[in-house]
C-alpha cells in the first residue's frame, strides 16, 4: 500500500489536479493553435490570447501545489509492478511533463510581458510585468514558447499512445489509477 492508504489508486485530490490541469492545457494549447491563425490585433485574436494566457498562468500556479502534494501523498501501489525499464520511462516521461507545464507558460509570460502585451488572469486582474519591455527578449520568449508547445505536444500525443498502449493491448492496471475506483473497477 502507498504511503497515503489509497492503495491501488492516485487519491481524488491528486486525480482532481491531474484532470484539471490536462483540460485546461489541451483547452490553452487549441486556443494557441487557433489564435495563431487569426489577424493579429483584431477580435477575437486578443480575447482568445487573454483567455490561452489566463489558462497557461492557472497552469503555473496550480503545479507547485500539485507537486507538493504529489510529494505528501506519494503514488499509489502497483497489483503487479512494471518492469524497471517502463517505470523508468514512465518517470522521464513525467518528469519531463512537469518542466514542460513550468517552461510553456513561463515562456509565454516572458513574450507578452517583454512585448508590452497585457498579462489578464480572466479579467479578474492582471500579473505585474517581472521583466522589461524589450524586443529582443520578447521574440526569444516567442521562439521558445512555440517550439516548447510543439515538444509538448509531441510529448502529450506520445503520452496519450502509452495511455492507448496500457488500456487497450497491455490491458493493464496502469491508466486505472487515475479513475475513480468504482469507475478502475477496484
Amino acid at each position: 500500500m502507498s504511503r497515503s492508504g489509497q492503495g491501488f489508486h492516485y487519491d481524488r485530490l491528486q486525480r482532481g489536479f491531474h484532470w484539471l490541469m490536462a483540460a485546461l492545457i489541451v483547452i490553452a494549447l487549441g486556443l494557441g493553435i487557433y489564435a495563431a491563425w487569426q489577424v493579429p490585433g483584431t477580435s477575437p485574436r486578443r480575447e482568445l490570447l487573454d483567455i490561452h494566457k489566463s489558462l497557461g498562468l492557472t497552469v503555473l500556479l496550480l503545479l507547485p501545489l500539485r507537486f507538493v502534494y504529489r510529494l505528501v501523498a506519494g503514488e499509489p501501489a502497483y497489483r503487479s509492478a512494471p518492469s524497471r525499464s517502463a517505470h523508468l520511462a514512465a518517470t522521464l516521461a513525467h518528469l519531463t511533463l512537469y518542466a514542460l507545464m513550468v517552461l510553456l507558460p513561463v515562456s509565454g509570460y516572458v513574450y507578452s510581458a517583454a512585448g508590452g502585451y497585457g498579462l489578464p488572469w480572466f479579467g479578474v486582474f492582471s500579473f505585474p510585468r517581472l521583466v522589461p519591455v524589450d524586443k529582443a527578449l520578447s521574440q526569444a520568449g516567442y521562439g521558445a514558447h512555440y517550439w516548447i508547445a510543439w515538444g509538448f505536444g509531441i510529448l502529450l500525443g506520445l503520452h496519450l499512445l502509452a495511455v492507448a498502449w496500457h488500456a487497450w493491448i497491455r490491458r493493464d492496471e496502469v491508466v486505472g489509477r487515475m479513475w475513480p475506483r468504482r469507475v478502475a473497477g477496484g
